[in-house]
């Protein structure tokens, strides 16, 4: 007696399919992801005001921070006062064109301020163009 059995397809995966979907969620991902620049290794609370104009000027400065625990830090750079006037010369002879902005907290001392004003006047640079970032309500 022949007893026909019918012989099954082998179950395959449809990976062209797949290839298409996974490279669509990729450019999706891409897309949509948001890129964070880190800022500072000192925690500052910037000061807020409601009634300054927002600055319109697009350029980029090094930050400056000064903490409400009277530590300093340029840009990446942990710095202390003494060696302040020295981190800020070779900044200006790193990069001549650069520009600092002095972001200093909310709860950081005002004597703290000034001897960081006269470090950068002994490094050379002019008080004009050394701003003071005020952050705006929204």
């Amino acid at each position: 007696m022949n007893i026909y059995t019918k012989r099954r397809k082998r179950p395959t995966v449809p990976i062209i399919t797949l290839i298409d979907i996974l490279a669509i969620l990729l450019i999706f991902f891409i897309v949509t992801t948001t890129f964070k620049t880190k800022e500072s290794l000192v925690k500052v609370n910037l000061p807020t005001s409601s009634e300054l104009g927002a600055d319109a000027s697009t350029e980029t400065r090094q930050a400056l921070y000064l903490a409400a625990d009277g530590s300093i830090s340029l840009g990446q750079q942990k710095v202390t006062m003494e060696q302040l006037p020295l981190a800020l010369q070779q900044f200006q002879q790193q990069n001549p064109n650069g520009q600092l902005e002095l972001k200093a907290d909310e709860g950081a001392p005002l004597g703290l301020m000034v001897e960081v004003w006269d470090a950068a006047n002994q490094a050379g640079l002019k008080i004009g163009d050394l701003p003071l970032r005020i952050l705006l309500e929204e």
